[in-house]
């Protein structure tokens, strides 16, 4: 079931079910935490899964600011912190890696495995697709697409799937749910137009080392990109591409993502 959670100074909507070490899921956009809904029941039999709404997206508070990967990271120390959970497995998607990787960067003791996927770390050699530049000029994307978000969404969530089909009906209004309206479109632009900061945050961590396991899974269409992102930076790396899958790995191959985990 749902909690609200207060963290880091904001309300965090979170999933949390079954019992055991914890594991600790990040989505991307244009997700929540319903993107892990395909898994959750699998993990949740041995591991206490914690799935949050990242920051602005969701059920989460709609910040002002503090769309940057250093301060969603520290968002989810802080919900440990609030859960009394003191190391967990982290598994994120797209959006969700950039934080997912500075937090195991910057609280290794935390972080027991990192599982990352289907995401880039920005930097030189990254060629950014074209939404990339229409979600970070300020304003503009949410008034364009106000009353469109549905259209819009369908896009990605098509996109995100090998065979264009999309994802389940009910998972896909509760996306275009959480992504109507102005200020809910404004926050999760932020993310992107946070982007340039995330990126000098990694960038300035690079002296640090994943001294964890950490495995990159790749499909379609960011395949081994991520996996020869982290090879400079990661001690234990393990590299794995699922055929035949899209974008939304843990909804297009939950079955093969499982057998990963």
């Amino acid at each position: 079931m749902t909690h609200i959670v207060n963290a880091n100074g904001i309300d965090i909507n979170v999933m949390i079910a079954g019992q055991g070490p914890a594991i600790l899921l990040l989505h991307g956009f244009p997700h929540t935490w319903q993107v892990w809904s395909e898994v959750i029941p699998s993990l949740s039999r041995t591991r206490r899964v914690i799935a949050p709404d990242l920051r602005g997206l969701g059920g989460t508070t709609r910040a002002a600011g503090g769309y940057d990967a250093g301060t969603l990271a520290e968002d989810a120390r802080a919900l440990l912190d609030a859960l009394g959970v003191a190391t967990a497995e982290v598994a994120a998607l797209d959006l969700g890696v950039p934080p997912a990787v500075l937090l195991a960067l910057h609280h290794p003791a935390r972080v027991t495995r990192l599982v990352v996927m289907e995401a880039t770390l920005g930097g030189e050699g990254f060629t950014p697709p074209w939404w990339f530049g229409f979600h970070t000029v300020p304003g503009l994307a949410e008034r364009v697409l106000l009353g469109h978000e549905g259209e819009y969404l369908d896009f990605f969530l098509r996109a995100g799937t090998y065979d264009g089909s999309g994802v389940a009906r009910g998972v896909r209004d509760a996306f275009v749910t959480a992504y109507t309206g102005e200020e809910s479109l404004r926050c999760a632009f932020a993310h992107y137009r946070a982007m340039s900061v995330s990126t000098g945050q990694i960038a300035s961590s690079a002296h640090r080392r994943l001294t964890m396991p950490v495995t990159a899974i790749g499909a379609r269409p960011v395949g081994d990109t991520l996996h020869r992102q982290l090879r400079p930076m990661a001690d234990q790396l393990t590299g794995r591409l699922i055929a035949e899958c899209g974008h939304i790995v843990p909804l297009d191959r939950p079955e093969a993502l499982l057998t990963l985990l």
